[in-house]
């Protein structure tokens, strides 16, 4: 990869804010992205080669800063949502329920041996989506109170489950490497939790932003690439290395200047250039050789938000239960890590990311009706 491929992808990765720009139409900006990478690389131009090894290693730094960035937006210190979690469980529990019986029924119909993938996939939420969507409709009211506690804990479960499923035959393995990195997130907690007790955190703070040093960013930058170092270690995804560095650092407490900080480094470089990455691996034209693929695409959405309605009889308001079945980071980790490692059918990594396209339609038309239905919130008042 040359610095002319890396000025490419940098400018091509504008077409995420370009899609993204009407706010009436609410689209991520990682759509664009996306589409873009698809266009130049294997299944369009084949401008972009996605197997190159630096592209290859950015793409993963993006992996992980994308998720760092997710895990640490959910507002797990928000006292408002702790006496919802009872409800939010609930919810996931029916969702998972359901989610299983569809990913059975999906598996037999396309004839591929992947039902506890598809299970997971399906009952999956993205907090990476739904929180932008409700800050940026600031939207207010018990019906979000019981949703962000039902999306945080079906993505962290998700998140989990995922090696565990895409590669059953090392699930042993993959199930203690997740315990060495859930545990690892624990003791940087507690160790964190220390410091920020003792004050030496707010006295480097001081210091730091005095003399602009950014330690804070340089050490939330060296956890989570160790986390990283050791999800490699252990053959775990990338993927649960960062989500879980981002829910310590939330449960800690992020200084506002280091959330913006990364927030740059990732939604300004590393998080557009995975994205662009992961759209030029993907077999878009195995979607045509394979029509089979289309259905499997067209089935996970379709049964994604399935799952998700069953709440309505949880009395979980529909607008709410269409922005719960929003999926990113699983079905585009799905694909990543299945393709990396030849664990996927020609075409499948395509159809799981059509599918969470597919969905996303729901979200954004679930996002419109909640934000139609229910109070506002001031700016300043909006989850964070």
């Amino acid at each position: 990869m040359s610095f002319l491929d890396l000025a490419l992808v940098c400018t091509v990765a504008l077409a995420g804010p370009l899609l993204a720009t009407p706010r009436g139409w609410h689209l991520p900006v990682v759509l664009g992205e996306l589409l873009a990478g698809a266009v130049l690389g294997v299944s369009g131009f084949g401008i972009l080669d996605a197997s190159d090894p630096t592209f290859t290693f950015l793409g993963n730094c993006g992996f992980v800063l994308v998720m760092f960035v997710a895990g640490s937006r959910v507002p797990v210190r928000d006292p408002r949502l702790r006496p919802a979690l009872r409800t939010g469980v609930g919810r996931v529990i029916a969702v998972g329920l359901a989610a299983t019986v569809l990913g059975y029924g999906v598996a037999r119909l396309v004839d591929i041996p992947h039902a506890p993938l598809y299970a997971v996939l399906m009952a999956s939420s993205s907090a990476a989506l739904v929180l932008p969507i409700v800050d940026s409709l600031r939207l207010e009211g018990p019906a979000l109170v019981d949703l962000i506690p039902q999306i945080a804990v079906a993505d962290t479960l998700c998140i989990v489950l995922l090696p565990l499923v895409i590669d059953p035959d090392h699930a042993l393995r993959a199930a203690l490497g997740a315990a060495a990195v859930v545990m690892t997130g624990a003791v940087l907690f507690v160790a964190l939790r220390a410091i920020e007790n003792s004050g030496l955190r707010r006295r480097v703070h001081d210091v730091s932003e005095e003399r602009e040093f950014a330690v804070e960013l340089r050490v939330s930058l060296a956890a989570m690439f160790a986390m990283a170092a050791l999800a490699v270690a252990v053959h775990v995804s990338l993927m649960l290395a960062g989500f879980v560095s981002g829910l310590v650092v939330a449960a800690v407490g992020e200084p506002r200047r280091v959330a913006k900080q990364l927030f740059a480094v990732t939604e300004g470089f590393f998080g557009p250039l995975f994205f662009v990455w992961l759209g030029a691996g993907l077999q878009v034209r195995d979607l045509v050789h394979h029509p089979s693929m289309a259905v499997l695409g067209l089935c996970l959405g379709i049964g994604a938000v399935l799952a998700h309605l069953v709440t309505l009889a949880l009395h979980q308001p529909a607008p709410y239960a269409m922005l719960a079945s929003a999926q990113l980071g699983v079905p585009v980790a799905a694909a990543a890590i299945g393709g990396q490692l030849g664990l996927l059918e020609p075409g499948e990594g395509a159809a799981l990311v059509l599918g969470s396209l597919l969905v996303l339609a729901v979200t954004i038309a679930g996002g419109s009706l909640a934000a139609r239905s229910s109070p506002r919130a001031e700016p300043e008042a909006s989850l964070p």
